[in-house]
């Protein structure tokens, strides 16, 4: 049997059947074909998953049931372990992946050797916004908040392999963000400016159900990170203030504008102040960076 190209990790718990249907549909409907997908059930009790995924006949579905609960962290770990791609998708079990998804991943880190994982802009079911990831400077905004879509992504699982980093079940439900700032310094990150998924936000996804213990993890994941990397948290604290000022007929003072940032636990606030005659405080505009 060839080992394929693309390993498709996807767990599995008590999934709403139509929203399991469509994640795996969107799948198996993938332009690019060169692939392995593992489904891993964490133990649901909800005995239609299992029916569910079953009841596809495509080769290149593997099911797996956990013997106990192992939880989601040290499910996804498992996956990793069982993998044999050189590259792995991470797939949520509600979400959709659009057709040239892994297409458009496995082309970009064929030709970009330094970059360990790749994701993508994406659509919010349900919602007309776009998800807009950044393009670049990704290790620097990592510092200031999970900027990259984890269940979009694809990782070369060499990086994962060489520095042995797996997820964190510490960091639940923040696991894929923790991931992330282990990955800084040791490759590159790229958001292709594509929007090749779709996430679902609901009422019984992590995000919803372990909100409070989300915003928790987040906050001690960004001030660990943001300690291990002093310079780098320093430079994008430090960004020079700048001042300009406007002088009637070239002489008088008449307006100064000043532009400097302010750093608070989750952003950098742009803060432009307009002053007449140097001194008199007009109105200030604040902007999130």
């Amino acid at each position: 049997m060839s080992v394929p190209k693309v390993s498709v990790l996807m767990p599995v718990y008590n999934t709403q059947e139509n929203h399991l249907k469509e994640a795996i549909d969107s799948i198996l409907s993938q332009t690019y074909n060169d692939f392995e997908f593992i489904i891993l059930d964490d133990c649901s009790t909800d005995t239609k998953v299992e029916e569910i995924i079953r009841s596809y006949l495509d080769k290149r579905i593997i099911f797996l049931k956990n013997d106990v609960n192992l939880g989601i962290s040290e499910s996804r770990n498992k996956l990793i372990e069982i993998s044999r791609g050189e590259y792995l998708a991470i797939m949520d079990h509600d979400d959709i992946s659009l057709p040239d998804r892994f297409k458009e991943q496995v082309n970009f880190l064929e030709k970009k050797l330094d970059v360990g994982l790749v994701s993508c802009d994406v659509k919010v079911i349900g919602s007309s916004p776009i998800w807009k990831t950044p393009e670049n400077n990704i290790e620097s905004q990592l510092l200031m908040d999970c900027c990259i879509c984890h269940s979009a992504s694809m990782i070369r699982k060499s990086v994962l392999i060489d520095y042995n980093i797996k997820y964190n079940g510490a960091y639940t439900p923040a696991e894929d963000y923790a991931l992330f700032c282990d990955l800084i310094g040791k490759t590159k990150f790229y958001n292709i400016r594509k929007v090749l998924f779709h996430y679902r936000n609901h009422k019984k996804n992590t995000t919803h159900l372990f909100n409070d213990r989300m915003g928790k993890m987040a906050a001690i994941i960004k001030n660990e990170t943001r300690k291990k990397f002093p310079d780098l948290w320093e430079l994008i604290k430090t960004r020079a203030s700048k001042t300009s000022r406007i002088k009637l007929f070239g002489v008088f003072p008449l307006l100064k504008v000043m532009d400097d940032n302010e750093v608070n636990m989750n952003d950098i606030i742009s803060r432009v102040r307009y002053y007449l005659f140097n001194y008199i405080l007009l109105f200030e505009k604040k902007t999130k960076l």
